[in-house]
């Protein structure tokens, strides 16, 4: 039988996680309670113990204590409850994972839950809901549900946003998604920006009229997370990698990178792909005002009141193009590196605002120094030019019916 995690620090949580579990059991779901906290004595009796869960993570409860250092015992106790649902999951015994916290709790919660497969119901109920998640959610489908208040005793508030949490659990367990149709089109991974939504848009057509089902990944830090994420899962046929501007960002120090781990996934599954270099003329930040002032004398695109772009300079490009061949040079599966000459975004190419010939011929040699044996393709064209996109979508194609 399957049952839900709940995962909360008793010590601090109790009578708000019993709350809930009672709540889970009312709606017949099965409920294992995970006791992941470490300070004072729980409030109620888990049916697995903190001892466990820092077992798990290569430590003991009793050397945590000593050590004294929250930090250390946070850090430890999400190891442990990660290898802990993993486990579980893996042994088929999981249904879903429901986790309360502040951000201690956040932290371990999320930490198991970006651990499972998309499809596992994670719910994370969060004083840390209606601000900046993504280090807590990163690629994964994790349902956050904003505390309203802090999650410190029953009352007509934490009543009413703990009980919506067991009653989406609830649901997510009794009402599972349909089974999958058994011929289903094979995926494939595509990364898009605004500045190259043509391209892809144009390649798309050319792969889901040759059988293929495209997922479109908007290439703003989280996307390319998550489609690494997906990829790293092994269930991705192709990556079709137009728009690897987040590796700028995270050069740079613009607001949507993707970490360092970007265009890694697909070389060390073997996944083929097609790399190119969608919109590494710009870096990415919000309004004019918030960009750095390290930055003030660089060249500058105002998209919106929002969304403020740097051009990227000849060193940066260069940096980029190198990092890309040696990611690609280092691919376990097919890959090959598609170079539009005249321009990598809507707004480098002649007449444009970030037009740079300088910068591309720095960014194209970055890649001829490095890229090894993997096949450099030159394309004096447009990345936005039908022939392309069509160019890359039948080498992609061409690579995974090789």
């Amino acid at each position: 039988m399957t049952s839900v995690a709940l995962l909360a620090t008793l010590d601090t949580k109790g009578p708000e996680a019993a709350f809930v579990r009672d709540l889970l059991r009312s709606f017949e779901v099965p409920v294992v309670l995970v006791d992941t906290g470490c300070i004072g004595a729980p409030a109620v009796t888990a049916d697995v113990s903190r001892e466990a869960i820092f077992d798990a993570a290569g430590t003991t409860l009793s050397d945590v204590v000593r050590e004294g250092d929250r930090g250390k015992a946070v850090t430890a106790a999400a190891t442990g409850a990660a290898r802990l649902i993993a486990q579980w999951h893996a042994e088929g015994r999981l249904a879903g994972v429901l986790g309360l916290g502040g951000s201690a709790g956040t932290t371990i919660g999320t930490a198991a839950m970006r651990g499972l497969p998309l499809g596992v119901p994670k719910v994370m109920v969060s004083t840390l809901g209606s601000g900046q998640t993504r280090p807590y959610v990163g690629g994964k489908d994790i349902l956050m549900l904003n505390a309203v208040a802090d999650i410190s005793g029953l009352n007509r508030i934490s009543r009413t946003i703990l009980g919506e949490a067991a009653r989406a659990m609830a649901g997510l367990v009794r009402f599972p998604a349909p089974a999958q149709p058994s011929a289903e089109r094979p995926l494939v991974a595509a990364t898009m920006f605004g500045v190259t939504t043509p391209c892809v848009q144009h390649a798309q057509r050319v792969l889901e009229a040759a059988g293929y089902e495209v997922l479109v990944f908007h290439a703003t830090g989280n996307g390319g997370e998550a489609m690494e994420g997906l990829i790293a899962d092994g269930l991705i046929a192709g990556v079709l990698d137009i728009t690897t501007t987040e590796l700028a960002d995270e050069l740079v120090g613009g607001t949507l990178t993707a970490g360092p781990e970007r265009l890694t996934a697909a070389g060390r599954r073997g996944v083929p792909q097609v790399i190119s270099v969608g919109a590494l003329d710009m870096v990415n930040f919000g309004p004019r005002q918030t960009v750095p002032d390290r930055f003030r004398d660089r060249k500058f695109h105002v998209h919106n009141a929002n969304v403020t772009l740097m051009r990227t300079t000849p060193a940066e490009n260069r940096q980029l193009g190198e990092e890309i061949g040696r990611k690609a040079a280092g691919a376990t599966g097919p890959t090959t590196i598609l170079v539009p000459l005249q321009g990598v975004s809507a707004i480098d190419r002649a007449g444009q605002s970030f037009d740079d010939v300088e910068a591309r011929n720095a960014l194209f040699e970055g890649l001829r120094a490095t890229h090894g044996n993997v096949p450099l393709i030159e394309l004096d064209q447009h990345i936005n030019d039908p022939a392309f996109a069509e160019a890359a979508a039948h080498e992609l194609l061409r690579l995974m019916t090789r």
